[in-house]
């Protein structure tokens, strides 16, 4: 039986994302040993999308309101792509501390419900 998810971000400076997800965006953490944090997430979802290949995955963060997010977001000096409007939702991209992007999504479809 399923029992959560784990996602892993790869990163060129490790530590100053790590600070950025506790510091930031305030997410719940545990120090499993010489500082490598391990975050919690809020209630997660997965699609599969079709693709001309296989072994490609995103990750984004959802959130209701994302023109407040990113604003608040700016306040921590964090770079924002320019929101999309998409027919699914608003979309853009946050530039970590250590240079990779990470997504960004306000749905506009049905959500479901967490697993138990």
């Amino acid at each position: 039986m399923i029992t959560g998810a784990h996602s892993i971000i790869y990163s060129t400076n490790a530590e100053a994302d790590r600070a950025f997800l506790r510091d930031v965006l305030k997410l719940t953490n545990v120090d499993v040993g010489g500082g490598w944090l391990i975050f919690g997430l809020p209630p997660a979802e997965i699609a599969v999308h079709p693709s001309d290949e296989n072994d490609l995955q995103e990750f984004y963060f959802m959130c209701d309101d994302l023109q407040s997010f990113v604003a608040e977001l700016k306040q921590h000096k964090v770079t924002c792509e320019p929101v999309k409007d998409l027919r699914y939702g608003l979309v853009t991209k946050l530039t970590l501390p250590g240079g990779g992007k990470l997504g960004l999504y306000q749905p506009r479809h049905a959500r479901p419900e967490p697993m138990s």
